[in-house]
């Protein structure tokens, strides 16, 4: 049966342009399929856009989106506006996929926006979305599961490089503790490197994470998601960087390479799979989530979870955009599914306003 479904993507983030190409992609997988679907669009600057017309890529070249309706995401689905702002119609939504990619839209802010919209999310819910996005925050929720990390440090100011404490020993990894993408990533071989780049760091987030530089890495990725009661996982990939770390050009200017599946054994294998699960597992997680894993001879270290991950995985998980249909229409079951049971609790009223004072809540003059 066809759904309507409003694809979001974009958002207030430096990886904006990156979720135009996963947004726009997810929006046509869906139509092929025979779903109704609303691209919804959240410029650099917060301003919310929706409209068929947005699942064209070309509609983002010169800032033709701005031709779209703009709307509000509300009562169960999206409102149309006319150009001077009044309601021109409501679009009733079946369910909601995440597509933005970094910033508020990946960390947890489009999640909210669904559940106080009552809109089922076929994607990661307030609580991982929000911790998975900070890179400090994902260490501390991943030690008491077990899970081996980097060694690191966490940073908020230039001045504690004066004063270190528990500094990993040279080289090191400095990271801005809440961006995607690469950006903002250097490694540093000197004191004086690493300044520079935890000054830098500091130009694009609020913080950042000082972390041990592991030699004779190999970077290994692990896709999955859940529907049916079980974690489904793709098989492990191998990304290869044109230097000492995956950057920006080397993930989407053709810069790196993958292998698929990695050239690892399958025992190695069956680790990496099997932590993606628990950890999915003892999260709750939903929608579709990509692990990134360092593995060092025969350490396995978990380094990034993304839970809007670049072109949502479907290479990993489908053999083609009309396979990764299926993977869709999984997390979107799954979605309702859970949406139909947490709405069929009961909200307690305890009539306790009914005995509040008229004049209770009511300032005194002085």
């Amino acid at each position: 049966m066809s759904k309507t479904i409003l694809v979001i993507f974009g958002g207030a983030s430096n990886e904006n342009e990156i979720s135009v190409i996963t947004g726009t992609m997810a929006a046509n997988v869906l139509k092929s399929g025979g779903d109704t679907v609303l691209p919804v669009y959240i410029s650099q600057n917060g301003d919310i856009f929706a409209g068929e017309q947005l699942a064209d890529i070309n509609n983002f070249k010169g800032k033709k989106y701005l031709s779209a309706p703009r709307a509000i995401i509300a009562d169960g689905g999206a409102y149309l506006l006319t150009k001077r702002g009044k309601i021109k119609r409501h679009i009733k939504a079946d369910v909601a996929l995440n597509c933005c990619h970094g910033g508020d839209g990946e960390g947890g802010a489009v999640s909210g926006l669904c559940a106080v919209a009552k809109i089922p999310l076929a994607s990661a819910g307030i609580f991982e979305s929000s911790v998975f996005m900070d890179k400090y925050l994902t260490k501390l929720i991943l030690s008491p599961l077990g899970i081996k990390t980097a060694e690191y440090v966490y940073i908020t100011s230039i001045s504690q490089l004066d004063c270190p404490r528990n500094m990993p020993d040279f080289p090191v990894i400095v990271k801005p503790v809440s961006l995607g993408s690469s950006i903002g990533v250097q490694k540093a071989e000197t004191p004086s490197q690493l300044a520079e780049a935890v000054e830098t760091a500091l130009m694009y987030d609020s913080a950042v994470i000082v972390e041990k530089y592991l030699e004779n890495r190999r970077e290994i990725n692990c896709a999955a998601y859940f529907a049916d009661g079980a974690v489904i996982t793709g098989e492990c990939e191998e990304a290869f960087s044109g230097g000492d770390l995956l950057s920006f050009e080397d993930k989407y200017m053709g810069g790196g390479k993958s292998v698929l599946p990695a050239d690892i054994p399958a025992d190695m294998s069956d680790l990496i799979k099997n932590i993606t699960q628990k950890v999915c597992l003892s999260l709750n997680m939903r929608g579709i989530v990509r692990f990134d894993f360092i593995l060092c001879g025969n350490d396995v270290y978990l380094s990034e979870v993304n839970t809007v991950p670049g072109s949502l995985s479907y290479y990993i998980l489908s053999k083609g955009f009309k396979d990764f249909y299926k993977v869709l229409s999984a997390v979107i079951t799954q979605a309702q599914n859970d949406f139909n049971a947490k709405h069929a609790k009961k909200l307690l009223t305890t009539g306790i306003l009914e005995n509040i004072p008229a004049n209770a809540c009511k300032l005194g003059k002085k």
